[in-house]
């Protein structure tokens, strides 16, 4: 079983590259019948907040994304610190003591000799009566992971084919802080072992990474999951855009975008399949292949996403909006309208244009007499919008254009929108009338 996670921090809310990160785990999982899994990682108990797990929850919920379990790492310590007795006993971490300063000397050292700037594992060289005299000084250390350089580190990437890695061009990650709290990269592999994750599918920035985890597995005596990098989303602009950090389900819910919308744009955006105003979420999983996906940059373009949420709002059934219109909009005034949105919102104002009252604009003396003729017409004809143009057309001569318009603007107090055969019969044969007569007299 396909077997995928989605493992957010919870120190901000998500952003559009994290939602698109999760919906791909979540179709990755689903096109298999697989299962979907939350991880919360908040191992960084500084930064970590309830409130961004609960946000991270719900925004979860509004797309659609339910996961199949979830998990905390705050509750799994134990399990990271077993795992670390191991890797002690095997001799795959050792302790360091430099600080950031020392660190960031020796990497401009190394740099400026044109070495790669790698941590240059001076640690190994303390003895154990050396580690006394830090402990005894008040010293704590931090850990770090021992590569084997002499295990090449290769794998066939889902999106970006064979990786090739010599460790030694890596530094030795730190795993553990001097205070005992956890970094990203060793809990992470645990969590996979222990959750019986078998995919992995992360952004390119993650890359080297991979190259270090994968030993991380092989320390631990366990396979690692495959592994997947997609290409990281730009701006419309082509450009990696520090406002795409910013736009998060609270900005496209206040925009009045459809979580529908969002998805469709978001599973296909970097792949060679056609973005499609997609509602169910079931043609889209069974269409994800990560064989689709290019090394591109992904272009995230909100006027398109405004282009996707329009042309679904254009075919959403009633049922699924019925609760959101407002109070006395039935099925048929909903299929009349829909066609002119762009937003759900905007259904307010065209159902104003039904229920009135309206501002007709300015009319002409001769569009006024015309309107006229147009009120004694309509007692007969009613709201049969054909009946009554046919009319007018017969007794008054005109056609196209000055047929139709002035009965529109008298009708609704606008130049265009829903097609007038739908909407009179929801404005009513009597406040049409009213509405003609109201205009003809000015």
């Amino acid at each position: 079983m396909t077997v995928t996670r989605f493992a957010p921090s919870p120190t901000g809310t998500l952003h559009v590259g994290n939602v698109r990160t999760a919906l791909h785990n979540w179709l990755l999982a689903k096109r298999s019948s697989g299962r979907f899994l939350l991880r919360i990682d908040d191992t960084d108990q500084a930064r970590s907040r309830e409130e961004y797990v609960e946000a991270i929850r719900a925004d979860l919920a509004w797309l659609g994304l339910h996961p199949d379990g979830e998990e905390r790492q705050s509750a799994r310590l134990a399990i990271y610190e077993q795992a670390f007795d191991k890797l002690c006993a095997a001799g795959r971490v050792y302790r360091c003591y430099e600080t950031a300063q020392e660190l960031d000397l020796k990497r401009k050292v190394a740099l400026g000799r044109g070495l790669p700037p790698v941590y240059d594992r001076a640690a190994l060289a303390l003895t154990e009566a050396d580690h006394a005299a830090r402990a005894a000084a008040g010293e704590a250390p931090h850990w770090r992971f021992l590569l084997d350089h002499a295990e090449p580190i290769v794998w066939v990437d889902g999106v970006r084919g064979v990786q090739k890695f010599d460790a030694a061009q890596l530094s030795d990650p730190v795993v553990r802080r001097a205070d005992g709290s956890w970094l990203y990269m060793l809990p992470s592999v645990i969590d996979d072992v222990d959750m019986g994750v078998t995919d992995v599918l992360r952004g390119e920035d993650h890359v080297s990474n991979t190259a270090v985890q994968i030993q991380m597995f092989t320390a631990l005596d366990a396979a690692p999951p495959r592994f997947s990098h997609e290409a990281l989303l730009v701006g419309s602009e082509g450009k990696l855009s520090k406002r795409l950090g910013s736009l998060g389900c609270d900005h496209f819910r206040e925009a009045g975008i459809e979580p529908q919308a969002l998805v469709a744009l978001l599973a296909r955006l970097g792949t060679s399949l056609p973005v499609e105003p997609i509602a169910d979420r079931d043609v889209l999983a069974a269409s994800f292949d990560l064989a689709t996906f290019g090394r591109a940059p992904a272009r995230f373009d909100e006027d398109e996403l405004g282009r996707i949420n329009a042309a679904l709002l254009h075919a959403l059934p009633y049922a699924e909006v019925a609760d959101r219109l407002p109070a006395g909009m039935d099925e048929g005034a909903w299929v009349a309208i829909r066609p002119n949105l762009e937003r759900l919102a905007d259904v307010e104002s065209w159902w104003a244009v039904i229920k009135g009252p309206i501002s007709a604009p300015a009319i002409t003396a001769e569009d006024r007499a015309y309107l006229g003729e147009a009120a004694r017409v309509i007692e007969a004809t009613g709201t049969d919008w054909q009946a009554l143009t046919s009319a007018l057309k017969e007794t008054t001569g005109r056609k196209g254009k000055v047929l139709f318009l002035p009965l529109r603007q008298a009708l609704t107090g606008m130049d265009h929108g829903p097609d007038m055969p739908s909407l009179l019969p929801l404005i009513g044969a009597a406040e049409a009338r009213a509405r003609l007569e109201n205009a003809a007299t000015g």
